[in-house]
C-alpha cells in the first residue's frame, strides 16, 4: 500500500529521480543550466497573478509585498544564471609543475564541482523568495545540484502551484526529469534529510526545527552538509552622540523596521542598546503603529505570544508600547544590568513585530552587554561622523555576518557582495544563503594531480576553453569577455 503525501515513498521516489538526474546536471554546461533557471524565471513570472492571489490567502501578507518578493524570486534566479555564466564560482586553479619549490610541486589544478542532490526546507515568513523557488533553489540548480524541496505548511497552495511553474519552466527547455522535486508533510522532512541520496540540506526556520535537523544530518551514517539559517535578534547600537544629535529620527526608521511584515523577517531589529534617558526612547512611542497586519500561521503568532509574555513577566522590565493583543506591535526596556543577569531570556528571538530597548550608562556597560550576545545575522551601528567607533565595530563584527552603518537591517539585497549568515546561532555554517556565492554551499572541491590533459574537466585546461576567470601559478587571470560560453 502507498504511504499518503509526505511518506516516506514520495521522498523516495523524489531522491531516486533526482540520483538519476545528477549525471546529467553535472554534465549539463553552464549556458545550458543557465537557461534553465531563466526558463523557470518567466514561468514564475506568467503565473504570477495567480501566485500572489494563493499567497493573499494563504499568508495574508499585503499584495505590493508579494509582487516585490516575486519580482525578488525571479531577478535571483536570473541573477544565479549570470553568476554561473561568467564562470569565477569554479574556483579554478592550475599549479603548473616547479620541481625546484620546496617541497617540489607537482602539475596540480583544482575546481569546484556539484556536491549531488540537495535537499531545500521552505520558509514560512517568504512564501517565495525563501521558499520552493527561491535562492537555496536557485543556488543549488545553478551549480547543477538537483533539489527536492520539502513544502512549508503555512502556504501549501502556493508552494504547489510554484513546483508546478518550477517543472514546467524546466521541461519547456528540455530539462532531465528529476532535476526538481517536491514533497510535504513533517514525516517527509525528516526522512529527506535521512535519505542516502541526499549529499546536502539548506534550511530556514526556527532554532528548534533547524538544530533538530541538523542533528539528523549528522548522525547519519554519512554525515552531511546541513545549511541552517536559525534564529537572530541583530542587534542596533546608538552612540549617545547618535542619540542626542538623531534620535527622533533614528525612532522612526526603528518603528518601521521591526514591524516591517509584522516583525517577521530574520533580519528584524530584535535588541537595541540606547543611552539612558534617550531621545529615541522617548520617541519611539509616537512612531509605533497601533497594529500590523495578521501573523502568518498559528504557531508564529502562539510563539511571539509567549516570547513577550516571559519579558513582560521579568520584574525590573518596563513597558515603552505595551502589548495590547493579537498583531499588536510592542517595547520594552531594561537596563543593562538586568539584561546581563538574564542573558539568556533577553537575547532569545522573539519573532514578531517587537523589540527590546537595553539602556547602558557607559561604553564600559555597553561593551559588557553587547559581549553576552550570541551571533547574529546583523548588527546595526548608528554613530556621528567624528565619533572612534572602531572598538564597536570589532566587537560588532565578532557577532555578526553583515554590518550596517546608518542604516536598518531589514531588507537584504541579491548581490555578488552580500553575505547572509553569522555565527551560531544565526546560521550553522561559514557561508551566505543570499548573494552569488550562495552556490559554494553546494560544491566539493577536487584536485587532480599530474592528469593528463585529455582528461582535464574544461575549467583545468591550459587553453581555457571556457574562457572562465582562473588563477595560474598563483595569479589571477580575469575572464576572456570574448569568449562566448557553451
Amino acid at each position: 500500500m502507498r504511504e499518503a503525501t509526505g511518506g516516506r515513498l514520495d521522498v523516495a521516489a523524489a531522491a531516486a529521480a533526482a540520483a538519476t538526474a545528477a549525471q546529467p546536471m553535472r554534465e549539463a554546461t553552464d549556458q545550458t543550466r543557465g537557461t534553465w533557471l531563466e526558463s523557470i524565471a518567466e514561468s514564475i513570472q506568467a503565473a504570477g497573478p495567480e501566485l500572489i492571489d494563493l499567497a493573499i490567502e494563504e499568508t495574508h501578507l499585503a499584495r505590493g509585498r508579494l509582487e516585490g518578493e516575486l519580482a525578488r524570486t525571479t531577478a535571483q534566479l536570473r541573477m544565479f544564471a549570470a553568476v554561473v555564466r561568467e564562470g569565477s564560482y569554479l574556483e579554478a586553479i592550475i599549479d603548473h609543475l616547479n620541481p625546484d619549490a620546496t617541497p617540489p610541486v607537482p602539475d596540480l589544478r583544482r575546481v569546484l564541482i556539484p556536491i549531488g542532490p540537495v535537499a531545500v526546507y521552505a520558509a514560512s515568513n517568504f512564501p517565495f523568495a525563501f521558499s520552493v523557488a527561491g535562492g537555496d533553489t536557485a543556488s543549488a540548480l545553478a551549480v547543477g545540484c538537483p533539489v527536492i524541496v520539502k513544502a512549508h505548511p503555512g502556504h501549501p497552495l502556493t508552494s504547489r502551484r510554484t513546483a508546478d511553474a518550477v517543472r514546467h519552466g524546466l521541461s519547456a527547455v528540455g530539462a532531465p526529469d528529476g532535476v526538481f522535486g517536491m514533497v510535504e508533510g513533517f514525516d517527509a522532512g525528516v526522512a529527506l534529510v535521512q535519505h542516502p541520496a541526499i549529499r546536502a540540506a539548506a534550511f530556514t526556520g526556527s532554532i528548534p526545527g533547524g538544530r533538530a535537523l541538523a542533528d539528523l544530518a549528522a548522525a547519519r551514517p554519512d554525515p552531511i552538509p546541513f545549511h541552517g539559517e536559525l534564529g537572530s535578534v541583530n542587534p542596533v547600537v546608538v552612540t549617545a552622540a547618535a542619540d542626542s544629535a538623531r534620535g527622533d529620527e533614528l525612532a522612526a526608521g526603528l518603528a518601521q523596521s521591526f514591524t516591517l511584515g509584522s516583525g517577521q523577517f530574520c533580519t528584524k531589529p530584535g535588541i537595541v542598546f540606547v543611552p539612558k534617558n534617550s531621545n529615541l526612547e522617548r520617541a519611539l512611542p509616537e512612531s509605533v503603529p497601533s497594529q500590523t497586519a495578521p501573523m502568518l500561521t498559528p504557531s508564529i503568532e502562539k510563539g511571539y505570544a509567549a516570547g513577550l509574555g516571559r519579558i513582560a513577566s521579568h520584574d525590573d522590565t518596563e513597558a515603552v508600547v505595551p502589548h495590547r493583543g493579537a498583531d499588536s506591535p510592542s517595547v520594552y526596556a531594561v537596563d543593562a544590568s538586568t539584561f546581563l543577569e538574564d542573558r539568556e531570556l533577553f537575547t532569545t528571538e522573539v519573532f514578531g513585530p517587537t523589540t527590546l530597548l537595553v539602556r547602558f550608562d557607559d561604553e564600559k556597560t555597553l561593551h559588557a552587554a553587547l559581549q553576552a550576545l550570541e551571533g547574529s545575522l546583523t548588527s546595526t551601528l548608528h554613530a556621528e561622523p567624528d565619533e572612534d567607533i572602531a572598538h564597536l565595530l570589532d566587537e560588532l563584527i565578532q557577532r555578526s555576518g553583515r554590518v550596517l552603518f546608518q542604516g536598518w537591517p531589514t531588507g537584504v539585497a541579491v548581490s555578488w557582495a552580500q553575505h547572509h549568515g553569522g555565527p551560531w546561532p544565526s546560521t550553522t555554517s561559514a557561508f551566505t544563503s543570499v548573494g552569488a556565492t550562495a552556490t559554494r554551499r553546494f560544491q566539493r572541491p577536487v584536485a587532480f594531480q599530474d592528469a593528463p590533459a585529455g582528461l582535464l574537466p574544461s575549467a583545468l585546461r591550459d587553453e581555457n576553453p571556457l574562457g572562465i576567470p582562473q588563477r595560474v601559478d598563483g595569479v589571477l587571470r580575469p575572464a576572456r569577455a570574448t569568449t562566448v560560453r557553451g
